[in-house]
């Protein structure tokens, strides 16, 4: 298993014989409007440009995963790319169908795509009223069956859900935002400092850690986190890349239960609204 980041979400996941691109958001910086609605601190997204070798690393990606339609995790230009090279799209059944209305090659995932194990695990973007406005989510666990299981949370707190599937299914890596974004009211819609200190003692192995220092509303940075995880004896089973890094990890369990597969998930009224911000 190799993951490749670049930044913020979007990232080049190497699995088997995959090399799947994951949200690509790759506007240039400054061309989005702020996320951070209220509090101080509102500048125009993306913070900080690809990094060198991006365009490069691209020409070999086989297929794309979307783990939700924000423009942080797929802008204008990652449409255009992708639909320039009509690569294959996997993504919830929530997403599927919008995506194939902005001329992607979309499928909703099922249990063997890709000769993958899979198992979507529905996610909760912030708290209470928040979490219902910024729409349904869910993180993806894949496992290739010569290669370490791969759980990509998307964006989500801490939920009782994203528990039970980490305890349940003992993915030997993690990818995980780390941002702690905050639009300002109504607290914070991904992983906390103390949630993301929490995740990492109940992982079963690597965490690595994204979504950060290149959008306005993520105030966490990645000297923060690398400080407070090694107060917490946790920096050996952690990774926070820079961007452009490339993580390798061949370590994975020796027996894995059995995946549930792709819940019935549907997609509501703020699907249709939050599905079209960054359009």
């Amino acid at each position: 298993m190799q993951l490749h980041h670049l930044r913020n979400a979007t990232a080049i996941l190497q699995l088997g014989p995959h090399r799947l691109l994951i949200d690509p958001m790759l506007s240039a910086p400054g061309v989005m409007p702020g996320f951070k609605l209220f509090g101080g601190g509102r500048r125009r997204n993306p913070l900080v440009a690809l990094p060198a070798g991006a365009e490069a690393a691209l020409q070999d990606v086989s297929g794309v995963i979307i783990t939700h339609e924000h423009p942080d995790h797929l802008d204008g230009p990652g449409v255009a790319w992708l639909k320039a090279r009509g690569l294959p799209v996997w993504a919830a059944p929530t997403d599927a169908a919008a995506l194939r209305g902005r001329g992607l090659e979309a499928e909703p995932w099922t249990d063997g795509a890709l000769g993958l194990d899979v198992e979507l695990i529905p996610g909760q973007h912030g708290q209470g009223a928040l979490a219902w406005w910024m729409g349904p989510v869910a993180g993806v666990y894949l496992a290739h069956p010569d290669e370490p299981s791969v759980y990509l949370t998307s964006d989500t707190v801490l939920s009782p859900g994203v528990r039970e599937a980490i305890t349940r299914m003992r993915p030997d890596v993690i990818v995980a935002p780390a941002g702690a974004a905050n639009m300002g009211l109504g607290g914070d819609i991904l992983f906390s400092m103390d949630e993301l200190v929490a995740l990492a003692k109940l992982a079963p192995g690597l965490v690595i850690f994204n979504h950060l220092e290149a959008l306005d509303h993520c105030p966490t940075t990645r000297d923060a986190l690398r400080a407070r995880l090694a107060a917490e004896g946790l920096a050996e089973r952690c990774r926070v890349p820079e961007d452009g890094e490339v993580v390798h990890h061949q370590s994975r369990a020796p027996d894995r239960p059995g995946s549930r597969g792709v819940p019935k998930l549907t997609p509501g009224l703020q699907k249709w609204v939050t599905g079209r911000l960054g359009r």
